[in-house]
């Protein structure tokens, strides 16, 4: 299964290769995400797979879904699946081409109906600005509504439909009981003053830092009105007591941050990890020149409403010049009493890391599959590695659907923990069991 070197806690048990419409090397595998009742679902730049994990240790690819629009991140709530589409299309259809006009074209967010969990069945589009690169779902049940933020960013003056400053977020509405119904909400200016300009980092080697236009990825936390948003240049906490009006109370930059990409909550929301993506994921930032502060982890505590900064978290092997590597999608593993994630960092492999001192993380497990290539980069590795059920899943880009297990007193209470239905970027409280 391709597995070079891990830590002795930690062991790939299965992986599903690509296959079908998505053996090609440019059908990169993208985010993942779960239904309670024991499926994942697999993003695809060429559309999305099916997974039954009735058998965690050996899951059965029980459907593929060709729809093309990458990057095709994915997300599921109850009967409703949301695809999100990135690049200029001819049309809204799964057999859409490439479009090279800049007035007449498509992109934004594809809603499927899963009731029949290995038939899903596209119902819905809905256009947004600048397309959906991400999205999150944020549950409204007392208005019959899944609301979705969508998040997308650098704008263009020659696009018609993505004009600057696009200092926003969209908002989706779909209805529970009639998802084909779903439509633009609204358009939520997060950055009234136009965010963090941009920058360029001190010393060498030299690079720049993304001026803020739009969000690259938001994570919500419902149950404490939270949400943390990675922008481009910005850093930003959020309160979402009224879901359709996300307001940004606090707002962090750093020298160090060339792209803020992705952010992760603590069990009880005092703590949020951003994640730098220097190089776009394309690069191999885990050398010894880049140094361990840039392309990694900020650890932020949260203090009286306000971020502030703790400590940096990068893996801590230098890889080779040929592979890309850079902090990128993760979630928390429900350990009692202490703050542990597991993360991809791409031909970084996957990564455990236990931040309860927030200023003093330490990684406890570890993966790497080695590079594909030693006399070229070619982009691979894991795209997103999350804990699920007891076993961490991860959708490699390349290699395909990987399951691992992680050995030791320290996770059997973990194992203990079923998720349900889980999207990342949706974070629940899990139980803390505590002995």
């Amino acid at each position: 299964m391709g597995e070079t070197a891990s830590s002795a806690n930690m062991r790939l048990v299965d992986n599903t290769p690509k296959s079908g419409a998505f053996a090609d090397a440019g059908a990169y595998n993208s985010d993942l995400a779960f239904t309670e009742d024991g499926y994942a679902y697999a993003g695809n730049y060429n559309g999305f797979s099916v997974y039954d994990l009735d058998k965690p240790q050996k899951p059965e690819l029980v459907a593929q879904v060709t729809c093309n629009g990458p990057q095709n991140d994915v997300t599921v709530y109850d009967d409703i699946l949301v695809l999100s589409t990135d690049s200029r299309r001819t049309d809204d259809t799964c057999t859409s081409a490439a479009s090279s006009d800049l007035t007449n074209y498509w992109e934004g967010v594809k809603v499927f109906d899963i009731s029949d969990r290995e038939n899903p069945e596209y119902v819905a589009s809905v256009e947004t600005a600048c397309g959906s690169h991400t999205h999150t779902n944020v549950p409204d049940p007392e208005n019959g509504s899944l609301l979705v933020y969508v998040s997308s960013y650098s704008p263009n003056a020659q696009l018609a439909k993505c004009q600057p400053p696009h200092d926003q977020i969209s908002v989706v509405d779909i209805p529970l009981d009639a998802p084909a119904d779903a439509s633009l909400l609204s358009e939520e200016v997060l950055f009234p003053d136009g965010g963090y300009p941009g920058g360029v980092f001190p010393g060498t080697p030299p690079a720049n830092r993304s001026a803020t236009s739009g969000c690259h990825d938001i994570t919500v936390f419902p149950e404490l009105d939270l949400a943390a948003g990675a922008c481009m240049g910005d850093g930003v906490l959020m309160d979402i007591s009224d879901p359709r009006k996300p307001v940004v109370t606090d707002s962090v930059q750093d020298v160090n941050f060339a792209f803020w990409h992705s952010a992760t909550f603590n069990n009880d929301g005092t703590k949020v990890i951003f994640t730098d993506e220097l190089g776009g994921g394309g690069a191999a930032t885990c050398t010894a020149a880049i140094g361990p502060t840039r392309g990694a982890n900020g650890i932020y505590d949260v203090v009286d409403g306000e971020l502030q900064f703790a400590s940096y978290y990068k893996i801590p092997r230098h890889n080779a010049a040929t592979e890309n590597c850079v902090a990128h999608n993760g979630s928390l593993i429900p350990v009692p009493g202490r703050d542990v994630m597991v993360q991809a960092w791409y031909q970084g492999g996957v990564s455990v890391f236990d931040f309860t001192d927030s200023a003093n993380p330490r990684e406890i497990a570890w993966f790497d599959r080695g590079p594909l290539s030693t006399s070229q980069l070619v982009l691979g590795g894991s795209w997103s590695a999350y804990w699920h059920d007891g076993y961490v899943y991860s959708n490699d880009i390349q290699q395909g659907f990987d399951v691992f297990s992680l050995r030791g007193t320290a996770f059997t209470e973990a194992r203990k923990v079923e998720l349900g239905e889980h999207n990342p970027q949706t974070q629940q409280t899990y139980p803390v069991r505590r002995g």
